[in-house]
């Protein structure tokens, strides 16, 4: 087994035969910076929500076994250049770019609440900052074909559906969520590396208010948390120096509760305990 990557929070390993193996730790990260406290359990959560989810949503992926709590094996992909992500909300940094779109002409936005309907709004790929990409630029740039982009999108949001549909009836709303797709030796395009509360915005139902900021049971509530403590300026002040701030510390009952709402998401909407 030889290391091929440290993540801000997996562990990428390649195992005899090729195939690859996935190491969830507990890191987290907000604001591309990887946080100085752990989360308990939280790599055993995303281990386990991936698995959920590549059995549930009955898509191609690239998923082989869990071989432990926090560990998953995975065949070899060509990752797509692009982070598919969906939203089905009115939320997060789509608000600052809403006026942007010219597909909602007669949505009047409210904070949190519901798009008409789904819409594809992907990112480029980065380990510093994803930036937001569209049709246009990822053709002429080379770096998908038409069809590739009509089919990510396509599938994103068909996804997206079928993910609303199973947490709805768990008590829960996804409001967004990033997909990854690589294509496998045949040359398909399939579902790859993981799905859990570090890809996706997760509400609980009762809570639900259009209008207000989101309880979250994912990583939000942490970097509502950063917020508040004046670290997102921080890192805003620094990033036009090229620089970042070094790792904080999170408050332990921060990091508790994270971890509850993480594993309370989990046991919910798979129906496994922990």
């Amino acid at each position: 087994m030889r290391l091929l990557r440290k993540g801000k929070v997996k562990d990428i390993y390649e195992l005899d035969g090729g195939d690859i193996l996935f190491h969830f730790s507990d890191r987290v990260s907000a604001f591309d910076v990887k946080m100085a406290t752990p989360i308990p359990r939280k790599g055993e959560v995303l281990c386990r929500f991936g698995e959920f989810w590549f059995d549930a949503l009955q898509t191609p992926h690239h998923m082989v076994k869990v071989v432990d709590k926090d560990k998953m094996q995975v065949r070899r992909l060509e990752i797509m250049p692009i982070e598919c992500v969906v939203r089905g909300y009115y939320y997060g940094s789509f608000v600052d770019r809403y006026r942007e779109r010219k597909d909602l002409p007669n949505f009047k936005p409210v904070m949190a609440s519901k798009l008409p309907r789904p819409i594809f709004d992907p990112t480029t790929k980065s380990e510093e900052h994803d930036v937001p990409i569209g049709r246009e630029q990822a053709v002429s740039s080379s770096m998908l074909s038409g069809r590739d982009y009509d089919y990510l999108e396509k599938i994103s949001i068909s996804l997206y559906e079928r993910m609303s549909e199973i947490v709805e009836k768990a008590g829960f709303i996804i409001a967004d969520v990033k997909f990854e797709f690589g294509r496998n030796e045949q040359g398909d395009i399939v579902l790859g590396d993981s799905l859990g509360p570090d890809e996706y915005r997760l509400w609980l139902k009762t809570d639900y208010q259009p209008g207000k900021v989101q309880e979250s049971y994912d990583k939000q509530l942490l970097r509502d948390w950063l917020i508040k403590a004046g670290f997102k300026d921080k890192v805003d002040r620094l990033a036009k120096e090229g620089k970042k701030p070094e790792s904080p510390q999170v408050s332990p009952e921060v990091a508790s509760e994270l971890s509850r709402r993480y594993i309370l998401a989990y046991e919910r909407i798979s129906g496994h305990k922990l």
